[in-house]
């Protein structure tokens, strides 16, 4: 029986219509699919070609520059190596690196394992966090939230973490992100996600919606630094893995790192620049003394301390045909200037 609600009902050549409907789309979502698996391999292709015509870096093997103390980062030298890890030595970090064979977005390394943070991009965009051993192979791993931001990795190598961009948390606006921040075993075990920890700022407990937490760096195997953000604002705090709590500092400070040792935090502060904007600085944990770093551009980057008197940070080359970054160092006391530390390379740890 027809139903009256239906217009096409018993109209001549209605199933037809239909099945031409179907097929044309078909032949769009065919076509779509083609389209996207297309640019796909072009832009592989055109990735390939630019490594291929990048100029040559020299290498040297991995046994001559990681028997003694070395500096592990991202290569970001056009060439088979880009995007690769690469070792150098400390008395000569410019010089010939070492490739290694594992590809990475962000990494992090100790003296016996590395953390490697990945993004497996294709029609569907996955992201991990492995943990490599001494033969830069992959001994354990876990996926990961969202696109890789921040890692480190703890004094004596046990514990990592990760900070990620995620969308779809209910307080962000439309195509904002907010991070998660998880903290695990090496195995890749998870043992902390910052998020539900208890937050105290100026001595009261937050539990706003808005609490983001980023840029972890690690004391030892339970007390931590970390930027906590909410209102608006963001915060130095000092955390306790085993108590599940973080306590502030002070404001305006974003991705610490502590020093070697552990008597002060380089961080990038916004202060009352543009939005997008930071300083680099050091804040003295007894004193409470800041001081600005001799370096006047803005720095996006949680900086690593080359030794207890500089510390270093990856900044975009300016100008650039392509892509790339450098590592730059610079007193930790406000004086001298800033230099290129390593060409074409991201994502610095030091290793002694």
């Amino acid at each position: 029986m027809t139903s009256p609600a239906d217009p096409t009902a018993g109209e001549p050549g209605s199933g037809g219509n239909q099945r031409l409907r179907l097929a044309i789309l078909a032949a769009i979502t065919a076509v779509a699919v083609a389209v996207a698996v297309g640019y796909v391999v072009y832009a592989h292709g055109q990735r390939a070609e630019a490594s291929a015509k990048g100029p040559k870096t020299a290498t040297t093997s991995l046994a001559a520059v990681s028997s003694g103390p070395h500096v592990v980062f991202r290569s970001t030298a056009l060439g088979s190596g880009y995007g690769h890890i690469a070792v150098a030595s400390l008395s000569n970090p410019d010089g010939p690196r070492a490739i290694t064979p594992t590809s990475c977005d962000r990494v992090y390394a100790g003296r016996a394992s590395a953390l490697c943070l990945v993004a497996d991009r294709g029609m569907v965009t996955t992201y991990r966090a492995l943990t490599l051993g001494p033969d830069w192979q992959t001994v354990g791993q876990a996926p990961l939230p969202g696109l890789p931001s921040r890692a480190r990795m703890s004094p004596d190598g046990s514990l990592n973490v990760t900070t990620t961009f995620v969308y779809g948390d209910s307080y962000t606006n439309p195509g904002q992100f907010s991070t998660r921040t998880l903290i695990a075993h090496t195995d890749g075990q998870q043992i902390a996600d910052l998020e539900q920890f208890t937050l105290v700022i100026d001595g009261r407990r937050v539990t706003a919606a808005d609490r983001n937490f980023w840029g972890v760096t690690f004391a030892d195997d339970d007390t931590f630094y970390a930027t906590a953000a909410t209102g608006g604002h963001t915060w130095l705090v000092r955390g306790s893995i085993a108590q599940r709590r973080m306590v502030s500092i002070r404001e305006d400070v974003e991705c610490p790192s502590l020093s070697p040792d552990k008597t002060r935090i380089a961080f990038k502060k916004h202060g009352d620049l543009p939005a997008g904007h930071w300083r680099l600085a050091v804040y003295d944990l007894t004193t409470g003394k800041e001081t600005l770093l001799a370096e006047p551009r803005s720095v996006d980057d949680q900086v690593e301390w080359l030794d207890n008197d500089h510390v270093l940070y990856g900044l975009p080359r300016i100008g650039a045909a392509a892509a790339t970054q450098d590592v730059w160092v610079v007193p930790a006391d406000g004086t001298g200037s800033a230099r290129v530390f390593v060409h074409n390379a991201w994502s610095p740890s030091v290793v002694r």
